[in-house]
């Protein structure tokens, strides 16, 4: 099945396909034809050329504004997809949708982008609805090789008045060569696009993982801070000390081997991953977020992904009475650590029942923090139930 699409009860709609660039956004059209939507987020593989993706979604959606940016993998109907294209379309009730694009985060954009943030949150609580503020939250999109996240996220978080943040950075596939955004028919390079979303339906907003720590410690004793890239650890080469650590020839070191044996650090108590991105021709490794000299990583363990993922979204159905939606951005190497483990299925299937819809990330936003090899989302409630009269 090329095309597949769900209809959630909160008016959110969620169409996937595998199908060529012009026929796929074609089939969403038909799909979503008995709608009406103020907003499209569209997340897709590289295989979809952007600017050939912007112009048949204007063609197909004139008069609907949309978002997106490409992944290394995409979430949607049709389970996990490398090659595809998911569209999520926000009805024009229940949801208020504002969005702007924050340009340049490399250079003076998070300065740009705290003044973006203050000024959405000001126009969504001071509206026509004056929207309380347990009604809003926030989600971001960034380019994921701008090795700017940390910075970009902590000034939006603290911006937006510790409203719930949460988000995905951009792939391209497993290339790490050129990632893309798009907003309102523009193409965005090193970029981020924040939105401040209002909605009626009650929300949570989440994480979760699947690792656990190792007592083996590797210490960071030389780096470039601001590329990201590890030179030595524990005074010795780093791709080879790593390898050793692992007991994996370092010429076997790949993806695989890096959502195999998360590196992990203790931040309040609490241990997030800081994931190998790839091993670099001099044996440095190029990591997925911010490190410093004298970082200490714990060497983590997969747990079971399947059991760790279904508690969450368990938990969280509980709370809501009933989960009708999720807005998920996973990273990569859970999915490629969900693959090696012949889990790909299961975890599918925990998706399906949930109905989560996103893409597979290079790195996860969550309130104030930066994360790797996490699974970031919000899950929107369903409607209570209608009871009969006595």
């Amino acid at each position: 099945m090329p095309t597949k699409s769900t209809r959630a009860a909160c008016g959110i709609r969620v169409v996937a396909s595998t199908l060529s660039t012009e026929d796929a956004i074609c089939a969403a059209r038909a799909e979503l034809a008995d709608g009406v939507f103020q907003h499209i987020l569209v997340f897709f593989s590289t295989r979809h050329e952007p600017n050939a993706l912007i112009a048949a979604l204007k063609e197909n959606f004139p008069d609907v504004t949309f978002s997106g940016c490409s992944t290394a993998g995409e979430v949607g109907p049709l389970g996990m997809t490398q090659d595809g294209i998911v569209l999520i379309a926000f009805p024009e009730i229940g949801f208020r949708v504002m969005s702007e694009v924050i340009p340049d985060i490399a250079k003076g954009g998070v300065e740009r982008a705290s003044e973006i943030a203050r000024r959405l949150r000001v126009q969504m609580i001071t509206g026509v609805s004056r929207a309380a503020k347990e009604n809003i939250f926030a989600l971001v999109l960034v380019d994921g090789l701008s090795d700017r996240e940390e910075p970009l996220t902590a000034a939006l978080h603290w911006s937006l008045d510790d409203m719930e943040l949460l988000g995905g950075s951009a792939g391209d596939g497993l290339a790490f060569h050129k990632t893309a955004l798009i907003h309102r028919g523009e193409l965005i390079r090193g970029g981020a696009i924040l939105f401040v979303i209002e909605t009626a339906t009650p929300f949570r907003v989440f994480k979760t993982q699947n690792f656990e720590p190792t007592p083996i410690k590797l210490v960071v004793t030389a780096a470039d801070n601001e590329n990201r890239i590890v030179y030595d650890l524990n005074a010795e080469p780093a791709a080879s000390e790593y390898a050793s650590t692992i007991g994996v020839p370092v010429e076997d070191l790949g993806p695989m081997s890096f959502a195999a044996y998360p590196l992990v650090v203790k931040v309040g108590g609490e241990y997030y991953g800081r994931a190998i991105r790839n091993m670099n021709p001099d044996g440095s490794l190029s990591f997925f977020c911010a490190i410093d000299e004298g970082l200490v990583f714990t060497v983590g363990r997969p747990r079971d992904m399947v059991q760790s993922t279904l508690e969450t979204l368990k938990q969280i159905d509980a709370d809501l009475g009933g989960i009708d939606f999720v807005l998920g951005f996973d990273c990569i190497l859970r999915r490629l650590d969900a693959e090696t483990g012949q889990l790909r299925h299961k975890v599918e299937e925990i998706y399906e029942r949930y109905g989560l819809a996103g893409f597979h990330t290079y790195g996860e936003q969550f309130n104030a923090m930066h994360l790797n090899q996490t699974l970031t989302g919000i899950a929107f409630s369903k409607p209570p139930a209608k009871t009969s009269p006595p």
